[in-house]
């Protein structure tokens, strides 16, 4: 194999010869020897620099959209849990023995139900825009897990560590470069 040959795997790239370095000077730096394996071309990328379009949902972007199904299953529970609060109070305000509840105001009970609803909604409505959303998706995501684990955190601290924890999960699995790589890849 010659130095000149097109197919010598070891040899100089095509079109640029290397000056030869004489004997005992010092190489520059800065320059690959030639010698080696040819560098991969960045993660994305095709040895022609046209960007690959993602095939498939990262892990990580997978788990937060499952997080969303969770939290839309665990805001069904607080709806029915705040709205048969909220109806079994109105009927024991009837009953003597449930005096202590009749003070209990249910138009504050029917409130947390409307908005565990439209929590409900808002989640849902993210969980289905994964595929087909875009950069904005993605921050309203990371915007909706950062309100959920500060609403976990307070006024809900009792029952909101579960939101509290997916919350930040949300966050930080769409907010990272893998979240930032799919939401922002080409769609064709």
């Amino acid at each position: 194999m010659s130095y000149g040959d097109p197919n010598n795997p070891y040899g100089a790239p095509q079109g640029q010869q290397q000056p030869q370095q004489g004997y005992g000077y010092p190489q520059q730096q800065g320059q690959a020897p030639g010698y080696g394996y040819p560098q991969a071309p960045p993660v994305g990328q095709s040895a022609y620099g046209a960007t690959a379009p993602m095939a498939t949902m990262p892990g990580s972007v997978s788990a937060a959209r499952v997080m969303l199904w969770v939290i839309v299953g665990l805001q069904v529970l607080g709806v029915a849990l705040f709205a048969f609060s909220a109806v079994a109070i109105d009927k024991a305000k009837d009953d003597a023995a449930f005096e202590q509840f009749a003070d209990y105001p249910t138009g504050v009970l029917w409130g947390f139900a409307v908005f565990a609803l439209a929590w409900l909604v808002w989640a849902a409505f993210l969980a289905t825009k994964f595929t087909s959303g875009g950069n904005g998706t993605r921050v309203t995501i990371l915007v909706f897990g950062v309100i959920t684990a500060v609403l976990g955190l307070y006024p809900f601290t009792l029952v909101g560590i579960v939101h509290l924890v997916l919350g930040i999960l949300i966050a930080v699995f769409v907010g990272n470069s893998k979240g930032k790589a799919w939401f922002n890849r080409p769609r064709y």
